[in-house]
């Protein structure tokens, strides 16, 4: 599984996903080896197998089954090309091993058999062939000088950076994989001197920890996660990849690519949930790719389905729908813990940034303020649009009643929803929202926007469009004033949750790994 966060590494919304929906698959018996891209400590997690780039192994290790290497046919494969029958490819002594062939004995190969396959290239030669180095461009109908030269170069290379040639073949497809992921693949030398070196990933570009998960160049970060993952794919074991939302689809087509395991695309959030029309065409290009190039398309909700089928023209034989769940004992308030306050409050928690509406509940919160003085409205969380907020506020006279207490985390979340006397998500555009659920678990009633994914599922909950902020003022007035309507939104959601569990989740993904499996292996 390939997920860009995780408690308590890092805990946002798609965190708290990938966190509970392992835990489901556990309970259910599979096995789950999680890779993050950024260093943590090994068996930091204790339901998953938890792997970074400071716990992988620098150079990775084969169970290698030597193939002979005394025909055409060899090095025709051995350089990507497929070999004709008639160059005695069927003779080539081959057996599958975990991630495909080793291939050994180079060395021995004869000049004679060299000479038949430069030949045997010569004629039937793909357009455009480039060499691995990326230095000559196309070449087209090479001699058997400029063959045999580009065999030298290639276990020169190789044997001067200690690579055996058993895994030259292997780094070489690698390569293909990432170029066929969209990823800017590295040239054959670099390739070979990431596999070679022993003093860790820097070969991967393994960044600093930052306290910001999602600054910097985050295609780059993309880059160098589908390399680690593709190092990863060399050594483990597994039946399915699968990654969680844009970031990780490169490293998930990536090692499909080279192992033939089924690829499950988790689409948490498209570029339109988070950008409107506007939309980051590289983003928008990296999502379309992992979801077209994926066995099985899972969505959070049907209003996401939609998103996939209608703006990324997915077929929509391979989407499937699996809603998000909550742990619901583990989130029950203590008696001790509830803070009692003479203020009304009301709670805004998520990112401060457009996709969230956080101007909709600042205004709203204007309206509901010129009927009820004694609320104070709580905007917890970070996000590009903070500082705006904190101006918006205060221009509409309320910003003594807006409390912002930036990025919040672990018992302080919890702390925050028991606090609150209602919560409020006017999101423009959510493919789910895990955070009304986690408020109903403290107890908390919630009202939504009818543009959110969690709408679907939530019966008792009150609902507007994030747009309209009078219906909002309005509703939120009405839970405040009214102890019975608030009494029953808590109670009956309380009820209510319970069937939206992580363990539910679990079972409808995991037949989506068995249909995903069956499809694969019915191509073979």
């Amino acid at each position: 599984m390939l997920g860009w966060e995780f408690p308590p590494f890092i805990s946002g919304g798609l965190g708290t996903a990938c966190f509970g929906l392992t835990k489901g698959l556990d309970r259910l018996g599979h096995e789950v080896m999680f890779v993050l891209p950024r260093p943590v400590e090994a068996g930091a997690a204790t339901h998953v197998r938890m792997l970074s780039p400071t716990n992988v192994a620098p150079g990775g290790t084969h169970a290698a089954t030597p193939i002979a290497a005394e025909s055409p046919g060899y090095w025709m494969r051995h350089l990507g090309f497929a070999a004709p029958a008639a160059m005695g490819v069927d003779r080539v002594e081959e057996r599958s091993v975990a991630h495909g062939p080793s291939v050994a004995g180079i060395e021995g190969a004869a000049a004679s058999t060299m000479a038949d396959f430069a030949h045997a290239v010569f004629v039937s030669l793909p357009a455009g062939f480039s060499s691995p180095y990326g230095d000559g461009g196309p070449v087209s109908r090479p001699d058997s000088g400029s063959l045999l030269e580009m065999r030298d170069r290639l276990l020169r290379d190789a044997a001067a950076l200690g690579v055996t040639p058993d895994v030259v073949h292997i780094l070489q497809r690698e390569i293909a994989a990432l170029r066929a992921s969209g990823v800017d693949a590295p040239d054959w030398l670099e390739w070979v001197q990431s596999f070679a070196d022993t003093r860790g990933s820097q070969a991967f570009g393994r960044a600093a920890p930052r306290s910001d998960h999602y600054s910097g160049d985050l295609f780059a970060e993309a880059g160098r996660y589908a390399r680690l993952v593709l190092r990863l794919a060399r050594t483990e074991r597994f039946d399915v990849v699968h990654a969680h939302d844009w970031l990780t689809f490169p490293a998930g087509l990536a090692a499909a690519h080279a192992t033939g395991r089924p690829f499950i695309a988790h689409v948490h959030a498209t570029e339109f949930d988070r950008s409107g029309e506007h939309v980051n065409q590289r983003v928008y290009d990296i999502e379309r790719r992992g979801m077209h190039g994926a066995t099985r398309v899972v969505c959070v909700s049907e209003y996401t389905r939609r998103i996939c089928e209608q703006r990324y023209a997915v077929d929509p034989r391979k989407l499937r729908v699996v809603y998000n769940g909550i742990e619901v004992d583990a989130a029950q308030p203590t008696e001790e813990s509830r803070i009692e306050a003479r203020d009304k409050i009301v709670l805004f928690l998520g990112r401060i940034t457009m996709q969230k509406g956080p101007e909709y509940f600042i205004a709203a919160a204007k309206r509901v303020l010129e009927k009820i003085e004694n609320v104070k409205f709580v905007v917890a969380g970070s996000g590009d649009m903070a500082t705006r907020m904190i101006e918006l506020a205060a221009q509409m006279g309320i910003g003594h009643k807006v409390l912002f207490t930036g990025f919040l985390r672990g018992k302080d979340v919890a702390r925050v929803f028991e606090m609150a006397d209602l919560y409020v998500m006017p999101s423009v555009s959510e493919p789910f929202g895990i955070a009304p659920l986690e408020a109903i678990a403290h107890g908390t009633p919630v009202i939504i926007s009818k543009q959110s994914g969690v709408s679907e599922v939530l019966t008792h909950a009150l609902k507007v469009d994030f747009w309209d902020i009078d219906d909002m003022a309005n509703k939120i007035v009405a839970v405040l004033r009214h102890t019975p309507l608030s009494s029953t939104l808590s109670e009956h959601g309380s009820m209510e949750i319970r069937r939206l569990t992580w363990d539910g989740a679990a079972e409808k993904a995991a037949k989506v790994y068995e249909e995903a499996m069956a499809s694969v292996g019915a191509r073979r």
